[in-house]
């Protein structure tokens, strides 16, 4: 097999039992996005190869979101220098670049790793790069010991560092690129002689400096190597995220008239001049084109809205909404599966499901297209320049013709022909003076039948015990 130049390894078997969930760690999500799939989508412009993924036993869900990576299986929790053995097998054909990082600090930049990775391959060829980082309050991390040229000499561990050690701010974050060749065949002299009977994958520092080899540090910033422990862990860093959103948004040249109030997906996609309201929440698979108004209280995932479109507020966009230029869709309207085409209307209290909307159609309020049977998904076709009445019924799967008219409250469960006016309700009848004769007879029936006043609790059982004395 030919080498590859870089090579990845992916931490991710660790139970998370702070979480208090029944589901590994790294796929508990932000921004709609499990913690894994953040990491891998850093590595991805990298090219790595191979990228393996080392997980516990019983993690197939872990396997199976970060599709692109070997699986090794570590089957004992002994440590991250154990974790990096159990990928060995997998690394036989690296001999170039190695990186080493975490499935629960998904925060990481590619920028970052691609430092690391030229840090590495530095005129002076540090075998072990490690990224360093600042917090406020260094307490319990590991700290990077410098030496006079600046280089990396040592890793002390919080609980073994002198006084003048713990006064040191930077502070190693585990993350490490490795030249491979060099420190993979060091990984049997890791020893677990320690309190917690693991091996350590920082030891790797102290191993490559005995054989007179350089290290060297790159800094990250905190919020970037923001680890997840706990759910408290979890809510913060979804707040790190959206508010990046929301500044790289607006930046972006869009409108968020409450920033705090909006919610994205990693993957929103937003064009430029868009307009967004308090309180809407963007799920997966959401493009908005140009000049886009959204207003408030909006709930749209997997959906394409397109330039000048209008939606809500109150408005519900389900996966497979495509919301062609300068459609209406307004409240409490819910669009899911349906394509609706320039300038069409939806504007009141509407379902579109299973759908094709004609451009400039008007959808009257409390349409619904009758979609579901019980059974199976039918597909309502609606033409272009169509009008609907108010409270129609489009009972699948059923056409309705170009030009077309429905008249309000029909129920249609026919084709309706290009040009026709289709109506389909009971026939009214007005019966003359009708109602003064139902309102005389309702009084005189009222008035007869009252209610007769309840009698006193006891009072059948009282006269039986008198007439028993």
């Amino acid at each position: 097999m030919p080498k590859s130049r870089t090579a990845a390894i992916v931490l991710a078997a660790g139970k998370g039992t702070r979480m208090k969930s029944r589901k590994p760690k790294v796929m508990h999500e932000i921004a709609n996005r499990p913690m894994i799939g953040h990491v891998m989508a850093a590595l991805k412009p990298l090219h790595c190869d191979p990228v393996v993924l080392v997980v516990a036993p019983g993690m197939e869900d872990v396997a199976e979101a970060a599709v692109s990576a070997q699986i090794a299986v570590q089957r004992e929790q002994l440590g991250t220098g154990h974790a990096v053995m159990a990928a060995r097998a997998a690394l036989k054909s690296v001999s170039g670049d190695l990186l080493v990082l975490y499935g629960d600090t998904p925060f990481i930049a590619t920028a970052t790793l691609e430092a690391m990775l030229k840090r590495r391959r530095g005129t002076d060829d540090p075998a072990v790069v490690v990224l360093g980082f600042r917090p406020d309050e260094p307490g319990g991390y590991g700290r990077l010991v410098l030496g006079a040229s600046g280089g990396l000499d040592a890793i002390v561990e919080a609980r073994d560092a002198t006084p003048e050690q713990r006064a040191i701010g930077l502070c190693n974050s585990g993350v490490m690129a490795l030249d491979a060749e060099r420190m993979l065949p060091l990984l049997k002299e890791l020893r677990n002689d320690n309190a917690k009977g693991e091996y350590y994958l920082t030891d790797l520092v102290a191993l490559a400096r005995g054989r007179g080899w350089d290290c060297a540090v790159v800094e990250a910033s905190v919020a970037e190597l923001m680890g997840i422990n706990s759910r408290a862990d979890l809510a913060a860093a979804e707040q790190v995220y959206q508010d990046r959103a929301r500044a790289a948004a607006m930046e972006g040249g869009v409108t968020l008239l409450e920033p705090g109030s909006v919610f994205f997906s990693h993957d929103t996609r937003l064009g430029q001049d868009v307009v967004i309201g308090p309180h809407v929440y963007f799920g997966p698979g959401v493009t908005v084109e140009n000049e886009v108004e959204i207003k408030g209280f909006c709930h749209i995932e997997g959906a394409r809205i397109s330039a000048g479109a209008r939606i809500g507020p109150f408005a519900r966009l389900r996966p497979g909404a495509a919301i062609g230029p300068d459609v209406h869709i307004g409240n409490f309207v819910e669009v899911k599966n349906a394509r609706l085409g320039p300038g069409a209307k939806a504007n009141h209290l509407t379902y579109i499901g299973d759908a094709e909307i004609g451009g400039g159609t008007n959808i009257g309020a409390g349409t619904i297209t009758v979609n579901y049977d019980g059974f199976c998904k039918s597909r309502t076709v609606i033409g272009p320049n169509v009008s609907i009445g108010s409270n129609s019924s489009l009972v699948a799967p059923v056409t309705i013709g170009a030009g077309a008219i429905v008249g309000a409250g029909s129920v249609i469960t026919e084709n309706v022909p290009a040009d026709a006016m289709a109506i389909a309700r009971g026939r009214q009848v007005n019966m003359t003076g009708r109602a003064q004769t139902f309102r005389a007879k309702r009084k005189k029936t009222k008035t007869t039948t009252k209610a007769k006043p309840a009698k006193k609790a006891g009072a059948r059982s009282g006269a039986k015990r008198k007439s028993g004395k």
